[in-house]
């Protein structure tokens, strides 16, 4: 089994942080501190550790639907002491969330100690769906709306497709439904901006 795999599988993080802990040599086999991704292990014979605890493979897994009020970090610590979503859960289980939504938004996350799952949910090769309903200060125009659904330049990258809707509007804000595959930091807030608008709601 791939080490990734395996470190997912205990319930420590997802497999893409796995690589990431890896790479930073915070993990060690039979007692050697291991750096190369790709790393094989066999879960019957080799002695895993994490921050100097072995780790082994949940038997028996976790799924948590929380709707995340706003002012909520979706990560499990913060560096500035903020309340983040395992707060809000009661568990013994090292759980982690199924994706991210900023501190500023409100919505639906999954927490679990699943790491195929959030592997299959999350890695961009999958590409899952994701629906966001954006309340947009008014003055937003078809044009800035087909931008959107084409692709805008947010960090140097272009977006991927978007299928974009309007729900309502009125004289003061226009309310989107945003559905999309990728999972870039604030990306619905920043490709909004590229466009010259400012999102009130999220």
């Amino acid at each position: 089994m791939r080490l990734n795999k395996y470190i997912a599988g205990c319930g420590v993080c997802s497999r893409r942080k796995a690589d990431d802990l890896i790479s930073a040599g915070e993990i060690i086999v039979n007692g050697v501190k291991v750096l190369e991704l790709g790393t094989k292990v066999n879960p019957d014979e080799d002695k895993i550790l994490y921050q100097g605890v072995p780790i082994f493979l949940s038997k028996e897994f976790e799924y948590y639907i929380l709707y995340k009020p706003t002012g909520v970090i979706s990560t499990c610590e913060d560096t500035h002491d903020r309340k983040t979503v395992l707060d809000i859960v009661k568990t013994d289980s090292r759980l982690y969330p199924v994706g991210r939504l900023d501190y500023e938004s409100s919505g639906l996350l999954i927490l679990t100690n699943d790491g195929e799952l959030t592997n299959k949910i999350t890695h961009p090769s999958y590409e899952i769906e994701k629906e966001y309903i954006a309340t947009v200060k008014i003055g937003i125009s078809k044009e800035d709306i087909k931008r959107l659904k084409t692709g805008v330049y947010i960090d140097g990258n272009k977006t991927s497709p978007a299928k974009i809707r309007i729900i309502s509007e009125d004289k003061n804000a226009v309310k989107l439904s945003f559905i999309i595959h990728e999972g870039r930091n604030r990306q619905i807030r920043k490709m909004v901006e590229a466009v010259g608008s400012r999102v009130y709601e999220l």
